[in-house]
């Protein structure tokens, strides 16, 4: 049948995220490299907002499912100013977040977990229900049985990128069995979208709520004799030449949560050397539940296995070279180290990869941080270091989430094992100590991401230590010193002091000939992407502030508004430039799409167009609706005026050089001067504009940025947007590589910047293109920035060594000349 909600593995990619999340972009994206991914299916973001956009709700329907809870608190003022009328779940959601103060724990849990309820309690819509039937009995069919047990994972459009991949935000079910299980278990995942730590967790990271779905993986279950999690680069000491691998006995589950404290397998890419072995005691594994047949439970390894296998190596030496011979090929194939989930099926013992995301967490690699060794410091307990640093303060050891607003600012949170409702009090912690888990386990992923110093599995830690206690914690050795160890705190704030002193000598090795900017499609989010600390803004779009207005643009200027319409746009962008500033921020002249107008109040008149993304946009729209350009150019004129000089125009979509010809006259006409008051540039989207780029710059233009998104789409002539074709999507087609070899080379012999603000700018592999075929600068989403940076600065470290060598040779081969 053909599905609209439902997505096979080997039908997807990288490329969608938006559509199934980072977690089913991977799966989909190693399934088609040939990595041994167990098969299964997403049950796509679009079923979810489905469900919420179409399900509508009555208020007595919203008190007969929360009951008591419906009387209280934000429920209740919800309720009481609804509207009578049903609504679609959406809007009850919206409403109830938007009224939600995320940092008060205990109103943030009750308000989460009363849209959870809802979501359970209503049913899903059965034109989706009957897909995801239909698609498990495909898998079933696949491997010649009724009904196999697979996994359900959620796999939110906003997780496993880099920078913004807390683990373990949404829920995961294993050993599902028959169709209504998975369908329950569905409805379960898109629930998990509004616990406690995702609802805080996106707050804090400035994601709109509406805007974040969630896809449900489905994946056939792997019957786990043994499994674990590696790192291709070793997490802790920065070494990229290391694979990590941590390994027990059963299901994953119990390594990921730090439920055991599993094996540590060091091993050295290349030679494949087994560099070191820490043998851990596994006390406990996670297996299928005997007695219902389905879902899982914890079992102690003695009782389970027999005594011998809790200190038992888990893995053979030939399985450890086995799996960090295959997170080397994934690595290669993604071009960045990566956190990979494996796992041994004990029904035909091979090894499975379930699951892969970047690393987020490495820094630059520096000299080795030694800790004073003082003698007078007592160790009272050790552990694993999870997290390098020196953190020291009062003890509050708790067991539970309902704890943490025990845990005040410099506090050393102490506990079992963390989980990700624990995270804000992690963030206001000094340090981590944990009883259990390794240095794959969520304490160490979290604190290093947060960069607060972590000891975890040191077995004892919740005993050992009392609330009041003062301890000092050192992350990088795994040692928990008695009291407030003066030498070594003195030691940190020097440390510190001297990284601040020196700071530019400290990020010496991320300077980069290729600047790296940043896309920004929003004002509300200038702080938040200057502090990636990238070179400038290579993409401010100009949609959100203008839709945000409420109703169609010209309807307002119509309308007599047209100067609270530039003062709306002038303060968004005054926003981005003063963020940036001296940094350069090109703004992007509006590139709606007529759909897209057509939604807004006054958007009745637009026309219907068969594709859109061909149609009547960009600047053919600008110079159509002359006053709606001239608005923006008033805008860009107030910021101007106040002394910010670093912004640049960019026209979207050219094609000729009348186009920007008739765009100057129309700034001039405002008094805005092109390449004295602002830069002057355009976007190379059209096939077109690439092949008469000299045309252009002759027309005189300061820079251009390359639109990959639609420079692609165009030259490959691909809707992007069109299933059936977009598996033949691809901006490294040599057509599209020759198109902006090209322009760049051309840009050169005249001395026009080049950029890219696509999103190919965020793919390491095409950055690594770009820098070698000499682009001034590469504009990455937010959570791209340190990435692309490090992948840039790697390139151009790898272009000097090769011209060092080649010179060499040359000068080699001169000398036996004579």
């Amino acid at each position: 049948m053909a599905y609209k909600f439902i997505k096979w593995f080997e039908e997807l990619s990288k490329e969608d995220v938006p559509l199934v999340g980072g977690k089913g972009a991977n799966l989909g994206e190693m399934t088609k490299a040939g990595i041994p991914v167990p098969p299964g299916f997403c049950v796509t973001a679009e079923a979810y907002k489905y469900f919420v956009e179409n399900v509508k709700v009555s208020k007595e329907d919203i008190k007969k499912i929360l009951g008591e809870k419906a009387n209280k608190g934000t429920i209740a003022e919800v309720l009481a100013q609804a509207p009578d009328e049903p609504r679609i779940l959406q809007e009850w959601i919206m409403d109830i977040i938007s009224r939600t103060n995320v940092d008060d724990s205990k109103q943030l849990q009750e308000n989460t977990e009363a849209i959870r309820e809802l979501i359970k309690a209503l049913d899903m819509p059965p034109e989706i229900a009957d897909e995801i039937k239909q698609a498990y009995k495909e898998l079933s069919q696949r491997f010649g049985q009724e009904e196999v047990y697979v996994a359900v994972r959620s796999s939110a459009t906003a997780e496993d990128l880099p920078e913004a991949s807390f683990a373990g935000q949404q829920e995961t079910y294993l050993d599902v069995l028959g169709a209504d299980d998975v369908i329950d278990k569905v409805k379960k995942c898109w629930a998990s979208l509004w616990t406690a730590r995702a609802t805080f967790y996106r707050a804090k990271q400035g994601f709109d709520h509406s805007k974040v779905y969630l896809s449900a993986v489905v994946q056939k279950m792997v019957n786990s004799e043994k499994s674990g999690v590696m790192f291709t680069a070793n997490p802790v000491t920065n070494n990229r030449n290391e694979i990590m691998i941590n390994a027990s006995w059963g299901l994953g589950e119990a390594v990921v949560s730090g439920a055991v404290t599993p094996d540590e397998y060091i091993v050295e890419k290349g030679t494949w050397k087994i560099k070191e072995k820490v043998i851990a005691k596994k006390e406990v594994m996670v297996v299928r539940n005997p007695e219902t047949g389905k879902g899982t439970v914890m079992v102690k390894v003695a009782e389970y296995l027999g005594p011998e296998w809790v200190e038992k190596q888990v893995l053979t030496d030939e399985q450890i070279i086995e799996v960090a011979k295959m997170g080397q090929r994934i690595e290669e194939h993604y071009g960045w180290p990566q956190d990979i989930e494996w796992a041994y099926d004990k029904d035909d013992g091979k090894l499975y990869i379930v699951q892969s995301r970047p690393i987020t967490t490495l820094k630059e690699e520096t000299a080795g941080e030694e800790v004073e060794e003082v003698e007078e410091a007592e160790v009272i307990l050790k552990g694993l270091g999870a997290s390098p640093g020196i953190g020291a303060g009062r003890v509050v050891v708790i067991f539970d989430a309902s704890e943490i607003d025990k845990v005040k600012e410099g506090d050393v949170l102490v506990t079992t094992m963390t989980n990700p409702d624990m995270v804000p009090a992690m963030k206001r912690a000094a340090a981590i100590i944990t009883d259990e888990g390794g240095r794959t386990s969520h304490a160490a992923i979290v604190s290093r991401e947060l960069g607060i110093p972590c000891v975890v599995g040191t077995k004892e830690a919740t005993k050992k230590l009392k609330t009041g206690m003062y301890v000092t914690v050192d992350g990088a050795r795994g040692l928990v010193y008695k009291g407030i160890v003066k030498s070594l705190v003195k030691k940190k704030e020097e440390a510190k002091a001297e990284a601040g002193a020196a700071g530019a000598v400290a990020a010496a090795p991320l300077v980069t000939g290729t600047l790296v900017k940043v896309n920004v499609s929003m004002p509300e989010v200038a702080e938040r992407a200057a502090a990636t600390g990238a070179d400038g803004v290579g993409l401010l779009r100009a949609e959100h502030m203008i839709l945000s207005i409420g109703q169609h643009p010209i309807k307002f200027i119509r309308e007599g508004k047209e100067e609270e319409l530039v003062e709306k746009l002038a303060e968004g962008i005054e926003k981005v430039a003063a963020a940036f500033y001296p940094r350069p921020v090109w703004y992007r002249t509006l590139d709606a799409p007529t759909n897209e107008f057509r939604e807004m109040p006054g958007g009745e008149d637009e026309p219907e167009e068969r594709n859109p993304m061909l149609g009547w946009r960009g600047i053919r729209r600008g110079l159509d609706q002359p006053e709606l350009l001239r608005a923006e150019f008033k805008a860009i004129k107030k910021v101007v005026e106040k002394g910010y000089n670093n912004i640049g125009v960019m026209l979207p979509l050219v094609s000729h050089p009348e186009q920007i010809r008739k765009a100057k006259e129309i700034a001039r006409e405002v008094g805005l001067e092109p390449h004295k008051d602002v830069a002057w540039g355009v976007m190379i989207e059209v096939p077109a504009a690439a092949i008469i780029i000299e045309d252009l710059i002759r027309e005189g233009i300061d820079f251009i940025s390359f639109g990959t998104n639609d420079l692609t789409q165009y030259t490959l002539a691909i809707d992007r947007d069109n299933e059936r074709v977009a598996k033949l999507y691809d901006e490294t087609h040599p057509a599209v590589l020759k198109l902006i070899k090209h322009v760049i080379k051309v840009c050169k012999r005249y001395g026009v910047e080049t950029s890219i603000c696509g999103q190919a700018g965020s793919d390491p592999k095409m950055a690594r293109i770009l820098v070698r075929l000499g682009i001034d600068s590469i504009s990455a989403n937010p959570d791209a920035v340190q990435l692309i940076r490090q992948v840039v600065a790697q390139e151009e470290r790898k272009l000097m060594l090769e011209a060092a060598r080649r010179q060499l040779f040359e000068e080699e081969e001169e000398e036996d000349l004579f």
